[in-house]
């Protein structure tokens, strides 16, 4: 028994010193540009790489609570997932309006996620054709330009509490080339309203938006899908939260997978009936058999 405890002892302690979370930057135009991930634990090449972008105001090392579950399997489903940080707290992405450093500078967040393949690809051996990114708010706004601007880099996004901005308010020159992309959003957002209009953040200005249905049907059409989407009610597993999903969902094969999950009653947060991030994994990892 005493052999056994010791041997459990020396793995735990293997464990949490292969587990450590480390930080690093690549130097991009003048900008050090900052990254975090756990180290992996072993050296199994090909893992997926997968991108869990903060929003605006936030950090990458912020981002990294809610994201605990998908954490939790990182070894188990082989990926390497990277918490990067926008530049003075956010991101230049698409929306012309803001008033955010990153946007004013211009900052070359292409480069930036371009550099970092490469990075996770000469140190880990990641597989560059399984490069995903999941972002919430602004950050689902920075992985909303992944997919427009950078298609053949990033396999397919999960944009959370984010819908596209609106034609006067777009600066992004979009490829035109259709990507796999789900969507999670809630109708009753004071932030990123579900139905279109204004962005609202104290002390930032970031413009208007299109809605949540406009946001689902741009990718829908840009993948070539006609028609209704297939519906689902997911099951309300909380029923104290108040909210309750509906999934609508577009897939032929050969065509991107594009979903929706509308969040009935759902505000500028995570509904309880799923962990997003872990539903967001399932719908990334599907788009590697398809």
């Amino acid at each position: 028994m005493k052999k056994y405890i010791f041997l459990l002892l020396l793995l735990t302690l293997y464990l949490n010193a292969s587990s450590q979370l480390l930080s690093d930057s690549i130097l991009i135009e003048g900008h050090y540009r900052t990254f975090h991930f756990t180290k992996p634990i072993n050296s199994i090449s090909n893992r997926s790489l997968v991108f869990v972008l903060h929003g605006s105001g936030g950090t990458g090392l912020q981002i990294m609570t809610g994201a605990k579950k998908l954490a939790a399997i990182e070894e188990k489903e082989n990926l390497l997932l990277v918490y990067p940080d926008g530049y003075l707290h956010f991101w230049n992405e698409c929306r012309k309006a803001s008033t955010a450093i990153a946007n004013k500078e211009n900052i070359n967040e292409e480069v930036f996620f371009d550099e970092m393949i490469r990075y996770f690809k000469k140190h880990y051996d990641i597989n560059t054709h399984q490069v995903f990114a999941i972002g919430t708010s602004g950050g689902g706004h920075m992985a909303y330009k992944l997919a427009l601007t950078m298609p053949t880099k990033i396999k397919a996004i999960t944009a959370i509490i984010a819908n596209l901005p609106d034609a006067k308010n777009m600066d992004c020159l979009a490829s035109g080339i259709a990507i796999p992309v789900m969507i999670i959003n809630g109708t009753n957002d004071p932030v990123n309203p579900y139905n279109g209009g204004e962005v609202v953040i104290p002390g930032t200005i970031l413009g208007t938006v299109l809605s949540t249905e406009q946001t689902f049907h741009y990718w829908a059409g840009l993948a070539g899908y006609e028609g209704e989407p297939t519906k689902e009610l997911l099951p309300d597993t909380d029923p104290t939260d108040g909210k309750t999903i509906e999934k609508y969902r577009y897939f032929k094969k050969g065509k991107p997978e594009i979903v929706l999950l509308k969040v009935i009653g759902g505000r500028h947060d995570y509904p309880n009936d799923i962990d997003v991030y872990l539903e967001a994994w399932d719908f990334l990892k599907r788009q590697i058999t398809y």
